[in-house]
């Protein structure tokens, strides 16, 4: 009978590789279950907007808020930059006729907004695969090259095409969310979000006077000034850059998995090191069996076959141990049922709703500012700038003073059903502003400029805290907090 050998012990222990790999503790606190965070009926307080103790409140990781409040500021603001100028440099464009600037106003935008929608659920998966850093470094330097090549624009069909790439590599925006909802947990979460739509509100302050500011009331294409769009554009460009920066030095990642990686530049210097092993060897280095390997060694009782296996389970350690890290080990994975739940359903229908709207409005507004009465007000591009700055300030001082006290009276679910009644009632009410002058001859609730401004003040007040009072309370009603 034969004896068992060390090598035998050896080769059992090795079976323990193809079980798992090694994956480390968890190093935050997560979304800790909590007793007060679900009804005895099963309903998420959280959720909906229960009165919740602040005993247990963690601390805000004001470091990373921070960081991801420059990411989206600067998002924002060069975003809304391009809104003011647009309707006139659609005029200017030499393929556009007089009557067809609403229409191609609104093609440049939903071209944008198209290519961003098929290519949001692609930045969110490839989040989950390398980490939440490289995604939002990628778009953010994408989204500076677009802004440059939109300020060089002549024509029609090159917005369109430059607006189409700087959707598709535009995801940001998802990202930042998931990376909010991350680092926090959920005595934390609700204040976190609540400081998202601000930042929203400070882009269409700096975006517009950005935009509105820097080109000329009647800019067009010339000899003299053969790029006069270009302006904004490099400035929104900029910032993007400043961004970037930021992002790269003080932006930690926060996908869990991903955290125990080597940090990005080695990961990028492992990837372009096995893409040349692959191309340049028949047989590259992770591949290859160590030439000690391959001896295989003989005990006592001569039996080297045993040893031979064993050193073959030893090389495929070796092998695999070689092989560049460059992407995080995932330990889990949602259900469908998690995913695709009913509250979440109906929740997503009923932004789908809100987004088409409030995405319409904010592109179809600067036309209507622009344009000769009756269709328009016949504002420039500087008070389009300022109509929109002062609706980014009113979202400000309703977020940080009004909505808080508002949300705890109501519950999330009830802000999210006013603010939508809020948007229709501003939908409603924008055609019905009157005009800067009484001789024109056209009816509008009143006539004159103070009445104007008072009127398109109102709607823009109205629209703006309904849409930010949207977007938060949804944030709230399914993120991570929820589940």
């Amino acid at each position: 009978m034969v004896r068992p050998t060390a090598a035998m012990d050896r080769r059992k222990s090795s079976t323990v590789h193809y079980q798992t790999f090694p994956t480390p503790p968890p190093k935050s606190k997560g979304q800790p279950p909590s007793d007060t965070s679900a009804s005895p009926n099963g309903t998420d307080h959280a959720r909906y907007g229960s009165h919740t103790s602040n005993h247990d409140q963690s601390p805000l990781p004001v470091k990373q808020l921070v960081v991801l409040a420059i990411i989206s500021l600067s998002e924002q603001t060069a975003l809304n930059s391009i809104g003011p100028y647009l309707p006139q440099m659609v005029s200017t464009f030499p393929d556009v006729k007089v009557g067809q600037v609403g229409l191609y106003v609104g093609l440049v935008a939903s071209s944008f907004a198209l290519a961003q929608f098929t290519t949001n659920f692609f930045w969110g998966w490839l989040s989950d695969r390398i980490g939440r850093k490289p995604v939002v470094l990628t778009g953010t330097l994408l989204t500076a090259a677009c802004f440059v090549a939109f300020g060089f624009v002549k024509t029609l069909w090159q917005a369109i095409i430059v607006q189409v790439l700087m959707g598709l590599v535009n995801g940001n925006q998802g990202v930042v969310s998931t990376c909010l909802g991350e680092i926090t947990d959920k005595s934390n979460q609700s204040r976190a979000f609540i400081y998202l739509p601000v930042i929203y509100g400070l882009g269409g302050i700096t975006g517009p006077v950005v935009g509105g500011l820097l080109v000329a009331r009647n800019a067009h294409f010339t000899k003299q000034n053969p790029y006069p769009y270009l302006r904004p554009n490099l400035v929104s460009a900029v910032v993007l850059v400043v961004d970037l920066v930021v992002a790269m030095m003080f932006l930690e990642e926060s996908l869990e998995e991903a955290r125990d990686l080597p940090p990005l530049g080695k990961r990028v210097g492992n990837l372009f090191s096995w893409v040349w092993q692959f191309a340049s060897s028949t047989r590259p280095s992770y591949l290859r069996i160590p030439e000690v390997a391959r001896k295989p060694s003989r005990h006592m009782n001569g039996d080297a076959a045993m040893d031979d296996d064993d050193v073959h389970s030893d090389s495929d350690n070796a092998s695999q141990a070689s092989i560049p890290t460059m992407l995080p080990h995932h330990t889990t994975n949602l259900t469908h049922s998690q995913v695709f739940n009913r509250d979440t359903m109906l929740l997503m229908s009923t932004y789908l709703i809100f987004q088409l709207s409030n995405i319409s409005y904010n592109s179809l507004y600067p036309i209507f500012a622009q344009a000769a009465p009756p269709r328009g007000r016949h504002l420039s591009p500087e008070e389009i700038g300022f109509s929109l700055a002062f609706a980014g300030a009113a979202t400000i001082i309703f977020q940080l003073g009004i909505f808080g006290k508002l949300r705890e009276k109501l519950g999330n679910k009830v802000t999210y059903r006013v603010c939508l009644a809020g948007m229709a009632i501003a939908f409603v009410l924008t055609p019905w502003v009157g005009y800067k002058h009484n001789e024109n001859g056209y009816v509008g609730i009143s006539s004159g400029k103070g009445w104007l401004w008072a009127e398109l003040g109102f709607v823009l007040l109205v629209k703006s805290l309904a849409a930010v009072g949207c977007l938060t309370s949804f944030l709230l009603l399914v993120g991570p907090s929820s589940y």
